[in-house]
């Protein structure tokens, strides 16, 4: 017999009897613990008014990362990033509530490990962010549900990745909710000892010190350690199933903590995340370090799936984005991490920030919005107040006015090491020049890289790409932003001698450019006589998104033309025209009064078509908080989600 064939029949042997011989290796287990809208804020980070025992030991059997950042400072965009590795800029999936799809070729990460024979669950949060996540959800998980767990696989053979997503330390918990119900829900299942005393709460010195900030403050932490509960839970189920020495667990948070200040900015209070790998003694060559160090690498959310595949030995798709930092396919270290904050809700914005391991470089390209700009779900909760009361009677410090005041610089840089909130920008200094221009075109390079879809407005972004998908469209362009749009954008916030240049992008062939000279004209405080009657000719343009910037800016400048555009658009049926609409009338404040009878028509019919999706909520939410702010009764109140 031929020893090709003796071969075969040995190598078929094996694999119906791998005790007979050399055994494949046996693969990991996964498990994935996610936390809700939480900065590193527990014991093993150094902060003592944590209670987080469970966390704690975890970090000491662990490698703990120093330098773990969210690509977005909110969850929707997040976990578009982290399920497909790819950045939510690129899919078009950066506003919150996107309903983009993406290409068929883009899968959910776990997709991939299911074809290798993984059984995967998901307990419970999705929020993908676009309208394929039917598609991601059947694709990547076994099951996905409030029962979703790994007992629920057939055969204990069968390898598992299974995530549990933790809600109890999420905003609406920590700052939304009323009292009485987080005490409830939260306050009831700890004990007086793991309750957090309000008089001992850290308060940063961008927080005013008032009993609510005090009381929110602690509030939170409470959160935390009921969190740190649920993680010593499912940490115990993985020892009683005997599983824990077969299982690479991950700990991590989707972005910094509901806060003031923290979630939704585009800082390190609002990026920066804790995440800690713990693997078990037959599986210590694939770490990254000894259990109980840290590593100050620097990691991004958009290396956490082809890591994840890298670490299993998988291919990577070329379509990721993300720098492998686990596994047979680990790159080296990158220099640099990058996120964005774009639409929230009802409100508008675009802000890059890029980070190496000293220095965070800040893009805000809507300077003449506060980083504390009224949005209806957050108002909800108390501590909001306490700012927009304190900052209206002029009795905030510096840090405090920063973030609570009217407007926010159009460049920031900030020395992490030195100074590791952010409070100090050292954009203007020279002798910082040097690395301000570095991470500057650092940022530039990144947002050709990746094709950043934030230059655009949704609506544009819908027209282009009505035959295929956002991803797809950019792709189709010779180079996307062009240098061109980009420049214009860069004119954003320019003093008032480029003011020539802004008016000249109203003329513009390009939907594009015409919008970005409405806005930037609009950070001006006074808009020019002369500049009226171009402000009146853009009331005509085929762009939506243009004759309602145009509109917004001619009312507000008390040109009467300007009124019955916005009117017009209100009775509209396009959410993202209606949202954008009221919007600008909400910002308005009271020169929106004569508006108060068509917001509230609109918003009865919105509340009408609520099943119709987020996007009709948003339209409501500023609907009601602008007419609550002119006096109006709007009826009942839009229920949180």
């Amino acid at each position: 017999m031929k020893l090709s064939v003796l071969l075969g029949f040995a190598l078929g042997f094996s694999f119906v009897f791998p005790c007979a011989y050399a055994a494949e290796p046996t693969r990991p287990n996964l498990l994935w613990i996610t936390a809700e809208d939480m900065s590193p804020v527990l014991g093993c980070y150094g902060d003592a008014y944590a209670h987080t025992p469970n966390i704690d030991k975890l970090a000491k059997e662990s490698v703990r990362y120093l330098n773990a950042y969210a690509t977005a400072p909110v969850c929707s965009p997040v976990r578009s990033c982290l399920i497909t590795g790819v950045h939510a800029v690129s899919l078009g999936t950066q506003h919150l509530r996107s309903a983009f799809p993406l290409p068929g070729f883009i899968h959910g990460f776990p997709h991939y490990l299911r074809k290798a024979g993984y059984y995967t669950t998901n307990n419970v949060k999705t929020d993908y962010n676009t309208s394929s996540e039917k598609r991601l959800i059947r694709e990547s998980w076994n099951e996905s549900s409030p029962k979703a767990h790994w007992r629920g696989r057939k055969g204990e053979a069968k390898p598992f990745f299974s995530i549990f997503n933790l809600m109890v330390s999420h905003q609406s918990r920590s700052m939304v909710y009323p009292y009485e119900k987080f005490q409830k829900e939260v306050q009831s299942k700890l004990t007086a000892e793991q309750i957090h005393d309000p008089a001992k709460a850290p308060l940063p010195p961008y927080y005013p010190d008032t009993p609510i900030t005090r009381r929110t403050v602690a509030r939170f932490y409470d959160c935390v350690t009921l969190m740190d509960k649920q993680v010593g839970d499912i940490l115990k189920q993985l020892e009683e199933d005997g599983l824990a020495d077969d299982t690479i667990v991950f700990f991590y948070s989707d972005h910094g903590s509901g806060l003031p200040r923290h979630k939704r900015v585009a800082l390190d209070s609002g990026l920066r995340v804790p995440l800690l790998i713990r693997y078990p003694e037959k599986f210590k060559h694939l770490a990254s370090g000894k259990s109980g160090t840290t590593t100050d690498r620097l990691v991004s959310f958009v290396d956490f799936a082809p890591s994840m595949l890298s670490l299993l030995d998988l291919p990577i798709p070329e379509y990721m984005q993300g720098k492998p930092f686990l596994g047979s396919k680990a790159v080296a270290p990158r220099k640099y991490v990058h996120a964005a904050r774009d639409r929230v809700d009802e409100a508008y914005d675009f802000a890059r920030a890029t980070r190496d391991k000293r220095w965070l470089y800040v893009r805000n390209y809507r300077p003449d919005l506060s980083f504390n700009q009224p949005t209806y779900y957050s108002d909800m909760g108390e501590v909001r107040h306490e700012f927009y009361k304190l900052a209206k009677f002029g009795k905030t410090s510096g840090p405090q006015r920063d973030y609570a005041g009217p407007v926010r610089p159009l460049e920031a840089l900030y020395d992490c090491l030195a100074d590791p909130m952010n409070l100090k920008n050292l954009a203007t200094d020279r002798k910082h020049l040097k690395d301000l221009n570095r991470l500057r075109n650092t940022q530039r390079q990144w947002t050709r890289k990746v094709r950043d879809l934030g230059f655009l407005p949704e609506e544009l972004v819908k027209a282009m790409s009505l035959e295929s998908t956002p991803y797809e469209a950019t792709r189709r362009e010779k180079d996307f932003p062009s240098e061109e749009l980009i420049d214009a954008v860069d004119l954003i916030g320019i003093d008032e001698e480029r003011r020539d240049d802004l008016l000249g992008l109203l003329g513009s062939d390009d939907p594009a450019l015409r919008y970005w000279g409405l806005i930037g004209l609009g950070e001006h405080d006074h808009i020019c006589e002369t500049c009226y009657d171009d402000l009146k000719y853009v009331l005509g343009d085929k762009v939506a998104c243009n004759r309602i910037e145009a509109a917004a800016l001619l009312h507000e400048n008390d040109q009467k033309e300007g009124l019955p555009v916005l009117l017009k658009e209100l009775k509209g049926n396009d959410p993202d025209l209606v949202l954008r609409t009221a919007r600008a009338l909400e910002l308005l404040g009271d020169k929106a009064k004569p508006a108060v009878p068509s917001m509230d028509k609109a918003l009865k019919k919105w509340r009408k078509k609520r099943s119709e999706g987020p996007l009709g909520l948003f339209i409501e939410f500023s609907l009601e908080a602008a007419l609550i702010r002119l006096g109006s009764d709007p009826g009942t109140r839009t229920l949180s989600y």
